[in-house]
């Protein structure tokens, strides 16, 4: 009998061997009164929290020419953080406007009061329930940030969304929101049939209800802020800010003058485009040349 059970518990030990690097591997809980931002990672059929080591080099100053915007995604996160009510929302608009960069900077804005940040990809939205179960006990107060959301045409994810918006997060602890950028504002793709009502598209009975469908994705979110294309006068008064800050830090000596001016004019001529991404990459550029 001894022979048989040790037999037993040798095939038992090779078992687990073999088992053991297939199965997750323990996560430690996060101190929040630590951390200030996690990315959430699909897993199986769950996932867990991974803490984010982040910079607040970013701040709410530091965004120049979107003032309107600033001062209503702070006061919507100042009544969150205030435990008074707030909505969820989504920043939608141009690319390399400041969508996801005015997100980041809130952190740094207002971490001192209890904000965290949680990022979570778009492909794992549905997994917003359980993130929701483990922040819902905890005493400070979670945005969580799916950047670029969007849905192809015949992707059916749009609906999960939908249903999580409504039946989860709103339903909530009052210590979660979602905040979410986005190239699109109604998140899914707009086609100029949408509109001939009168005609039935692909084999659609009542069109108009399609759309209104795609439509109700983006309502579900009770704050929109729109970002447009910059100006020459915008992109322009980005680059000095962003030049001034990175020459202070440096100590670099530094003036403003019509060759510069060219130079940003060019750069921005060059990538086909003017925002605050590309003044951004072009202050790191000039500056980073004159400290050679």
């Amino acid at each position: 009998m001894d022979a048989e059970l040790k037999t037993f518990l040798q095939r038992a030990d090779a078992l687990m061997t073999r088992l053991e690097p297939l199965l997750p591997a323990p996560r430690a809980s996060i101190d929040w009164s630590c951390s200030l931002a996690a990315r959430w990672h699909h897993e199986g059929q769950g996932g867990y929290l991974q803490p984010l080591n982040v910079s607040l080099d970013v701040r709410l100053a530091d965004l120049i020419g979107i003032d309107r915007q600033r001062e209503l995604l702070s006061n919507n996160t100042r009544q969150f953080v205030s435990g008074l009510p707030a909505n969820h929302v989504l920043l939608w608009g141009a690319r390399g406007t400041g969508k996801s960069s005015l997100i980041r900077a809130l952190l740094a804005e207002h971490a001192s009061a209890g904000l965290r940040l949680i990022e979570i990809e778009r492909d794992h939205l549905a997994d917003l329930p359980k993130v929701v179960d483990q922040l819902a006990a905890q005493p400070q107060h979670f945005v969580v940030f799916c950047d670029d959301l969007s849905f192809e045409a015949g992707e059916g994810d749009y609906r999960v969304l939908k249903s999580v918006l409504d039946g989860s997060l709103e339903r909530a602890p009052e210590n979660v929101l979602l905040y979410a950028t986005s190239n699109r504002r109604h998140l899914v793709p707009e086609r100029q049939s949408d509109n001939e009502h009168w005609q039935m598209i692909d084999g659609e009975l009542h069109p108009n209800e399609a759309v209104e469908d795609k439509i109700a994705l983006s309502d579900r979110f009770g704050l929109w802020l729109s970002f447009y294309p910059f100006s020459q006068e915008h992109y322009l008064s980005v680059v000095q800010h962003w030049i001034g800050s990175l020459a202070e830090q440096a100590g670099l000596s530094w003036s403003w003058d019509e060759a510069l001016e060219k130079d940003a004019i060019r750069w921005a001529t060059a990538r086909g485009n003017r925002n605050g991404r590309c003044a951004y990459q072009f202050a790191r550029q000039w500056v980073g040349i004159r400290l050679l």
